[in-house]
């Protein structure tokens, strides 16, 4: 089985990081894996994912704490904090939490740094299955510019991919479904994109035994990679850590034209998390709901899912209103995120920016965007579609159908705002 078809659509589900930053405990995990389970589920979210620092007993908020002592095992890889995750002790891993979620009818993740544990460096602790030790293997000035809990491995020392297998074949024997790997992608601290290291993590998954989504962060992914990234990963991050600040958002725009032609079955430029409902629960910035209006959560919605990205909530899940939800169930939005193709930029003028894409029945998706600051009309000509004869639209988070369309469609877009629509051929 090829990597890529471990992801045929873009992958949709849960992660731990905007709203836990750093410090997520187990019953946090479980209690949103159930209600992805109860509310999420037939609309095809399936990933619980936990994020950084799931080995550190300390971790307060979404700042690392420098040089601090991890949980490691015999063979200098990381494993879960049990005072953070009960239920990994006496060396059960992850595999009990991954057990539950996959009982829900989901599936699990993890996210870890590129490298080695420079813990297990200094402390000079074997690597499984060889004569070699960490120390042997680290790359000491490779390192992460802003978290200190890691070297780079050295991709041609001898035990590099051992310890690189070792890792995912324990992470095959937690059950793990998804990894997100930090520091790899973009690494513009320290030396650019690290591809021997990509490299190795390939091979490593390969080996394992077990279909692994892999996911690459941070961003911005070098688009002169894009081939590198389609051989080796599943999704990759296309922009730095997003938030729920406008002028992100706005910038998403140049991004996904970047990336256009890019997103293809097992291949997802990743737009990264959607900062929703409720976030930052335990961060440094005060807890509190998504910043972005009513009109730019519908804006980021529309751009994420017509251009194909994946899907990533990064509320808390228990704390949904029902406008949250209402995003994230639409079917005939998600339907089209799961079975559309083509996506492209067909006009940008100034605040007024036209994207399409082709549906598999034949159907075209349109999403008009008003980026300025008053309400504008937008409009696209039905020639500019490869519609000539005509057809009728329905916008669909409103689900309003319209009257037969001749010439072009146009709608009047509030400030920062978006309307979607599905043309058909009468």
């Amino acid at each position: 089985m090829r990597h890529h078809d471990y992801a045929p659509t873009p992958p949709m589900g849960w992660n731990s990081w905007d709203c836990y930053g750093a410090t997520v405990k187990e019953e946090e995990v479980r209690g949103n894996a159930d209600y992805m389970a109860a509310h999420l589920k037939e609309h095809g979210w399936e990933y619980v994912v936990v994020d950084i620092q799931w080995y550190e007993p300390g971790a307060v908020s979404d700042l690392y704490r420098p040089f601090v002592r991890l949980e490691t095992d015999g063979y200098s890889r990381l494993v879960p904090a049990v005072n953070r995750f009960p239920s990994a002790k006496d060396g059960r891993g992850f595999k009990p939490l991954s057990d539950y979620v996959h009982g829900l009818g989901l599936k699990f993740g993890i996210h870890i740094m590129r490298g080695i544990p420079r813990q297990a460096v200094h402390d000079n602790t074997p690597i499984k299955g060889t004569n070699v030790t960490a120390r042997d293997i680290a790359h000491t000035h490779s390192f992460c510019g802003w978290n200190t809990d890691m070297y780079g491995v050295d991709a041609s020392k001898p035990g590099a991919q051992e310890f690189y297998d070792s890792l995912f074949e324990l992470y095959a024997e937690w059950g793990v479904d998804y990894i997100k790997v930090d520091d790899i992608a973009d690494s513009w601290l320290h030396g650019g994109t690290h591809l021997a290291e990509i490299e190795l993590i390939r091979k490593a998954i390969d080996r394992a035994g077990r279909p692994m989504v892999l996911s690459l962060s941070p961003g911005p992914a070098p688009v002169k990679h894009a081939d590198f990234f389609e051989t080796h990963a599943n999704l990759w991050r296309i922009t730095d850590d997003f938030w729920d600040r406008w002028p992100l958002l706005l910038d998403m725009f140049d991004r996904c034209e970047q990336w256009e032609g890019r997103p293809k079955p097992g291949c997802w430029p990743d737009c990264d998390m959607l900062p929703l409902g409720r976030i930052c629960v335990r961060h440094s910035q005060p807890d509190h709901r998504t910043n972005f209006t009513r009109d730019e959560q519908l804006t980021m919605m529309t751009l994420w899912t017509i251009f194909r990205s994946p899907l990533m909530f990064g509320g808390e899940m228990r704390d949904n209103d029902e406008w949250t939800l209402s995003l994230l169930t639409n079917r005939d939005v998600l339907h089209m995120h799961r079975y559309s193709f083509g996506a492209r930029l067909v006009s940008r003028i100034g605040n007024k920016v036209v994207w399409t894409a082709e549906g598999p029945d034949g159907e075209r998706y349109v999403a008009l965007f008003n980026t300025g600051e008053e309400t504008d009309d937008v409009s696209v000509s039905l020639a500019d579609l490869g519609m000539n004869d005509g057809g009728s639209a329905k916008e669909l988070w409103t689900g309003v159908a319209t009257g037969l369309l001749r010439d072009e469609l146009s709608r009047a877009i509030p400030p920062h705002g978006t309307a979607l629509f599905k043309l058909t051929v009468d």
